[in-house]
Formats: C-alpha cells, sequence, structure tokens
C-alpha cells in the first residue's frame, strides 16, 4: 500500500517519527518505510531504492513549522543528506539538527493575533470568548493558549486566528496583525513586538497617560514600532477596573479595545455581543456584577488613546532582567535565565545536565514583579505580632531581631525598633522588611495586622502603597536585610508565633496563586524544622509549585542544608511517607 502511494519518480525521502527510540536502529515509522522497500526491492517489485533518511520532530512540545519542513526538503536536495536529523532543537551534541530559517505560508486573509497576560487576569478567559464570538459570526477560528504550572502570576500567551477560509495552521504565531500586551511590566522585560508584522497593531496597558508611555518603553519596544511601523494604542485598564468596581480583572476592558482596534467584527455588533456574553456568565451572580463588566465596556473606548510616536527611537533603557543573578553561575546564565525569558526552545543539547540535577532556591533570582502596590511597615504602630509574616504565602515580608550596631552600615530609610519581648536585649533591634520584587499584591498581610493606627484608624501597623515611588529604597533595605545574621534558634520560644516568624524560612517565593491558603503553612512547618525536615509530599498544587522547574522555593541555609523532599505521582502518598519514616 505505500508503495502504491509513493509516486516512482521519488528519489529521495525523509521519514519524521515523532518519537525516540533508544537502542534502536532507527525510529518506527522509519523502519517501516526502509523495510517497505527492502522487501519489495528484493521481491523485485520496485526497480530501485530510493535514498531514505529519518529524522525526529515535535518532542516535548517542540514547534513543528513551515520553515522546519522546508529545511528538511533542502537536505534532500543535498548531495548527501544527513542520514539522521532533528528539528526544533540545537543539537550540538551529536549535531544532529538541520538549520533553519524564517518562512511564511499563512494565507493572506488570516487574521493572526497575539496576546500577552498574566495568570488569573482573565486574558485567556477573554480570548476563548472572543473566539466564540467570532466563531458564531460564520468566521473559521483557532485559538492556542500557552501557560506554564503557574496558576497565576507568570505570562500567559494567547494565539488566536480568524478568516473566512479554513485555516491550515498547527503552529504558533509568527507574524502576528494585532499584538495585545495586558501588563505593562511584560514590554519592559520580554521582547514582545519581534513577532509583529510591519503595520500590525500593538494594544498596550500602561498605567501612564498615552504622552508618557513613549519615554518609558524599552528601546527594541521603539525600534520595532519605528521600523515596522506599528500603530500603537495605551489604555490604563487597571484604573478603568478600579473604576468600575472590577479589581483587578481588566478581561472584559482589554476584549472590547481588541475588537474597537482590530475589525474582525463590526465594533458597536462586537460590544453588544460582548455585553450579551456577560450576561450570560455573570448572571447568576447578581445585576450589580453584570452592570460592573458593562461599566468596563463602555469605558474601555473612552480610555483608549492612540501613542504618538516620533520618527526617531532616541535612547531608550535597556530591557530589565528577567531573572537578577547575583553572580555569574553558568548554569542559571545558560539555562535558567533563558527559561525565565521564554527562550528555552534555544538552548542547546549541550546546557542540559545530564543527571537531570537542578539548583536549589532559584525563585529568589526571578523578582517578577508582578503587583503595583506592597506592603510597607510602620514601626511605631507595630505591636511585633508576626501575624503579618504568619500569614504571608510568599514568604516576602520578614522579621529579624539583631544587633543594634549593624544600622551603622544600613542603607538610607531602614527602619528598626527596640524589640518588645523580654527575650531580647536592650541592645538588639527588632525590623520587617519586605520583598517588593517578589510581592504578588495579595494584601492578606494588612487584612490579618491586628495593630491600628490611633492617630489615622484607616491604618494598620503594615499598608499597602504603590512600589514605584519606594521601589529602589526598598530593594536597597532588603538586600542589606537578608544578609543580617539569622538568630540563634535556641533563644526562641518555638510556640510563640511571634519567635517562630523569625527563623529563617527554607520555602520561599513560590509559584503559588496570590493569597495562597496552603503556602503559610508549608513555609512554617519549613521554619520549625528546619534543614531536620523531610516532606513526602503528594501531587497537586504543593507538589508544582514546591518542585516546579525551572525554579524552585525550597532554599539551603548558609550551611548549604535543607529540607529534603520527594513527591511520588502514582503512589499513595501516606504510604509513601510510611516508607520513608519506616526507613
Amino acid at each position: 500500500m505505500l508503495l502504491e502511494a509513493i509516486p516512482k519518480s521519488v528519489e529521495s525521502i525523509a521519514v519524521c517519527d515523532r518519537t525516540k527510540e533508544p537502542g534502536a536502529g532507527g525510529e518506527p515509522l522509519y523502519l517501516d518505510v526502509v523495510n517497505a522497500y527492502a522487501e519489495a526491492f528484493a521481491a523485485s517489485k520496485c526497480k530501485r531504492m530510493p535514498r531514505i533518511i529519518g529524522g525526529r520532530y515535535g518532542l516535548s512540545s517542540k514547534e513543528f513549522t513551515p520553515g522546519m519542513v522546508k529545511a528538511i526538503f533542502d537536505e534532500l536536495r543535498k548531495p548527501e543528506p544527513k542520514p539522521r536529523f532533528t528539528v526544533g532543537i540545537t543539537d550540538d551534541v551529536t549535531n544532529l539538527s538541520l538549520k533553519v530559517e524564517a518562512f511564511d505560508t499563512e494565507n493572506h486573509g488570516v487574521t493572526q493575533a497575539l496576546f500577552y497576560g498574566l495568570g488569573s487576569d482573565g486574558t485567556v478567559g477573554a480570548n476563548k470568548n472572543s473566539i466564540k464570538i467570532i466563531g458564531g459570526e460564520g468566521l473559521e477560528v483557532q485559538g492556542y493558549f500557552v501557560y506554564d504550572s503557574k496558576k497565576s502570576g507568570s505570562m500567559t500567551t494567547s494565539h488566536l486566528r480568524f478568516s473566512h477560509m479554513p485555516i491550515q495552521s498547527t503552529y504558533l504565531i509568527e507574524q502576528a496583525d494585532f499584538v495585545g500586551v495586558h501588563q505593562f511590566v511584560f514590554i519592559l522585560k520580554y521582547d514582545l513586538l519581534k513577532h509583529a508584522k510591519p503595520g500590525a497593531t500593538v494594544l498596550l496597558n500602561a498605567p501612564y497617560a498615552s504622552d508618557e508611555v513613549w519615554e518609558r518603553l524599552p528601546r527594541i519596544a521603539r525600534e520595532h514600532i519605528i521600523e515596522k511601523e506599528l500603530k500603537l494604542y495605551s489604555i490604563n485598564a487597571y484604573d478603568v477596573a478600579k473604576t468600575c468596581g472590577l479589581g483587578h480583572r481588566i478581561n472584559t476592558i482589554m476584549q472590547t479595545c481588541f475588537f474597537h482596534l482590530s475589525n474582525v467584527l463590526n465594533s458597536t455588533d462586537a460590544i453588544a455581543k460582548i455585553k450579551e456574553s456577560i450576561e450570560k456568565t455573570y448572571g447568576k451572580k447578581g445585576e450589580m456584577i453584570v452592570r460592573m463588566n458593562f461599566c468596563g465596556v463602555d469605558k474601555a473606548i473612552e480610555g483608549l488613546h492612540p501613542v504618538q510616536t516620533p520618527q526617531v527611537s532616541g535612547e531608550g533603557p535597556d530591557l530589565l532582567p528577567v531573572y537578577k543573578l547575583p553572580t555569574e553561575d553558568p548554569f542559571l546564565a545558560q539555562v535558567t535565565a533563558k527559561l525565565e525569558a521564554f527562550e528555552g526552545d534555544s538552548i542547546p543539547v549541550s546546557a542540559i545536565p545530564d543527571d537531570g540535577t537542578w539548583p536549589l532556591g532559584t525563585t529568589r533570582y526571578e523578582k517578577r514583579e508582578i503587583s503595583l502596590e506592597a506592603p510597607i511597615w510602620d514601626p511605631d504602630v507595630c505591636i511585633q505580632c508576626g501575624k503579618c509574616m504568619e500569614v504571608c504565602p510568599h514568604a516576602v515580608i520578614r522579621a529579624k531581631v539583631f544587633d543594634g550596631s549593624l544600622l551603622e552600615s544600613a542603607p538610607a530609610g531602614f527602619t528598626a525598633t527596640v524589640p518588645k519581648s523580654k527575650t531580647f536585649t536592650p541592645d538588639e533591634r527588632f525590623s520587617i522588611k519586605v520583598s517588593v520584587e517578589d510581592c504578588t499584591g495579595c494584601s492578606l498581610c494588612v487584612e490579618m495586622c491586628p495593630a491600628k493606627n490611633k492617630s489615622d484608624l484607616s491604618k494598620k501597623a503594615i499598608n499597602m502603597a504603590p512600589i514605584e515611588p519606594v521601589h529602589d529604597e526598598a530593594v536597597a533595605q532588603w538586600n542589606y536585610f537578608v544578609d543580617l545574621p539569622e538568630i540563634d534558634r535556641s533563644r526562641l520560644d518555638r510556640t510563640k508565633v511571634k519567635e517562630a516568624q523569625l527563623l529563617e524560612p527554607l520555602f520561599e517565593f513560590s509559584g503559588a496563586c496570590p493569597g495562597c491558603g496552603e503556602t503559610p503553612y508549608v513555609k512554617l512547618a519549613s521554619q520549625l524544622f528546619g534543614d531536620r525536615m523531610i516532606v513526602a509530599n503528594a501531587t497537586g498544587c504543593s507538589s508544582i509549585y514546591g518542585g516546579n522547574l525551572p525554579t524552585t522555593p525550597w532554599v539551603k541555609n548558609k550551611e548549604g542544608k535543607g529540607v529534603a523532599w520527594s513527591n511520588s505521582l502514582f503512589e499513595d502518598n501516606a504510604e509513601f511517607g510510611l516508607g520513608m519514616r519506616a526507613s
């Protein structure tokens, strides 16, 4: 059957397998094709054997693009093609990978849109809703959504295609007609406009007026906008959401702007469809919720403004580092940092560890900066109860007691006070500091704080405030704070929350959701038991934010010791832990 389907004029065949068979002479489909031709040739059913080469593609969800297909055909045309090859990876160990160049086969009638959002901000849900609306109007639609195991707090990418013709593309968008950036910090960290088509429309959610946006953009974004003649629009979606009582949910606001700018559908008709969808989705939650979302839709167009772009980009800032490395660690720089920058597909095979070993305590270098606000400590109001630190899901709020003489070298604005507990001496000082770059803005610390400012009852000992005005000062204070010596554990009464929270946490800055109810317990356990702790982790949220890669929240202390952690996916966890205890 195979030989009947292949023209007799074929001289070369490339067989692509989406699997790897270690120890075999070749992959299954390749061997089947070779055997079919060999048997036919031996039986004189074909006059000659074509040249047959075998390759692998698409492993571990690697892309398979038109450019890769072209590279395979180019290899077949060579007088002596590689007998074995790979596409989708850079194989600098066995040197089997083919050189792939950009190659676009997209139909001209297809509208392609890319959206970059923050996990839990509603971007993915809004885009799925947009697909339903557009598909309901008779157009062909396609959606593919890329996000990691962080259910909230990481970047999500939505790939949407719309067309009056059937959509044949089975790969991610490389040339977008529309790019929506729903979090301003993303355009400061990532080269998001490299996939924008010349003349494309760019929608940016920026916490600034439209006439301030250009000066805030990094140099590479400015260059893309000018060279490709991109049309840039901005909206302060969070301000609109706050006005309408929507909190941080900006999905319907940004969705409305997309329909208004993209012309995929008539803007008026699309907005009517969005409101129908809102009634269907939120109707059971009450009329007020529906009205608030209607308000977001109506005010979205009012808040949308074009950004005037000059002819010359000017000297804009460089992209912010995605991964802030304290030292030139080769592995962190060549592997982890690239994964954090969404450039993992460019990592060569030689950089991957042979035994799968990855370093610990690497979430501390992420510095995601996903919140616009962070808690600020007021030492004059604080009663030093430790509750804000106890409830913090990401260990961004910490307290230390240290020798007062260490304040002499502290950075500007570093606050400390006399400890209230009799456990400590008059020469020691108590301080609470916040890692504003790691804070997720959940506000649980403020809700938990029992101390009230008697001169201003709207304030507590810890209060949420905008990060931008205090960012640099807060970062300098945190960096000094974490280097202060840890207190001697034997001095503390670990049965008291306020003293237990002075212990060093060995679990920090995880990828758990803002306001997570699990991680405070995990962090507390690591404080109470320290490097003597052994964890049998059941599969679920805790195994994902605890054992995920490329970064891990479990850390080692200054002695190089940490928590022993393991997870068994399909085994009963109680039995798994019992085995640890019994051994």
